[in-house]
């Protein structure tokens, strides 16, 4: 091994990152433990467990890696306890140069409405021996994971909305989620071959348009487009527009607005309720 590879270089010089010198320093890892281990890893030429050479560009696993590790110092240079720390670190280290980064991307509106469309298309291939409430059952979870719900019940209250109790407002939007799960579940009740594609997405005033069909088995397709919004980490769809032009959110404010001034934010939840209690076979579907 030669002499340039050995030569105590500083921490700054090992590793630039001060977050990472300074996790070094806490767990007592020195620069000579890292020097040393990092000279033997960094060996093209070291030959592992059995007499394998480790040619250049060779990567040995996790095993052969600690076990060069552990030879890689010598036992006066460190104490065992420091001598595994040592070793955990640089396995860690050198594994996270060969591997993806560590935190995935965030998901985009695209990915939203894929998402869920996967669940859309299992749920039909099984709906006939799911039934109703089987798919109900099976949608209602990734509906709540790609509304935005509340954002959607309180559009479509209306000004309504900011009269109204906390209680009141996770009923709405509990019953609303309850009632769109529905819609869902008799909608897309069955498969016969049709096709659920996203075709685009473009920014928008509010968020992100993102474009769909919906081909039915005769081959006839209905455009879908989805308004979704950034919740946080996530896109969340906050309005469906079928045709291109006839709003989800728009619709249900006219429906909603003729509820409410009859029978009060209360008889609207228990409509809500009702209707999704309904929808186990009443309401006729896309295709």
């Amino acid at each position: 091994m030669s002499n340039e590879c050995c030569a105590e270089p500083s921490l700054d010089e090992l590793f630039g990152d001060a977050t990472m010198r300074l996790l070094m320093r806490r767990d007592g890892v020195t620069e000579r433990d890292i020097r040393a281990l990092l000279c033997k890893l960094k060996d093209t030429h070291a030959v592992g467990p059995g007499g394998r050479e480790f040619g250049l560009g060779a990567i040995p696993d996790q095993r052969e890696i600690t076990e060069r590790c552990q030879t890689a110092v010598a036992p006066p240079l460190v104490s065992k306890k420091l001598l595994w720390r040592a070793v955990a670190f640089a396995v860690g280290f050198g594994l996270s140069t060969l591997s993806y980064p560590v935190h995935a991307a965030v998901a985009s509106a695209v990915d939203t409405v894929q998402g869920l469309y996967g669940t859309l298309l299992t749920t039909m291939k099984n709906g006939r021996s799911l039934g109703q409430s089987g798919r109900f059952t099976q949608l209602a979870p990734i509906i709540r994971r790609s509304f935005d719900i509340t954002s959607m019940a309180r559009l479509s209250v209306g000004p309504s909305w900011t009269g109204l109790s906390e209680a009141q407002r996770e009923q709405l939007s509990e019953s609303f989620g309850r009632y769109i799960a529905a819609i869902y579940a008799d909608r897309f009740a069955s498969y016969e071959g049709e096709k659920l594609e996203v075709t685009g997405e473009q920014p928008a005033p509010s968020g992100v348009m993102v474009r769909s069909q919906i081909i039915k088995a005769s081959g006839e397709p209905v455009k879908v487009d989805y308004m979704l919004r950034r919740n946080g980490e996530a896109w969340l769809i906050s309005d469906i527009y079928l045709d291109g032009a006839i709003s989800e959110v728009a619709t249900r404010r006219s429906e909603f607005a003729a509820i409410v001034k009859t029978e009060g934010i209360d008889g609207l939840i228990a409509a809500l309720n009702r209707k999704a209690d309904l929808l186990n076979g009443t309401m006729a579907r896309f295709y």
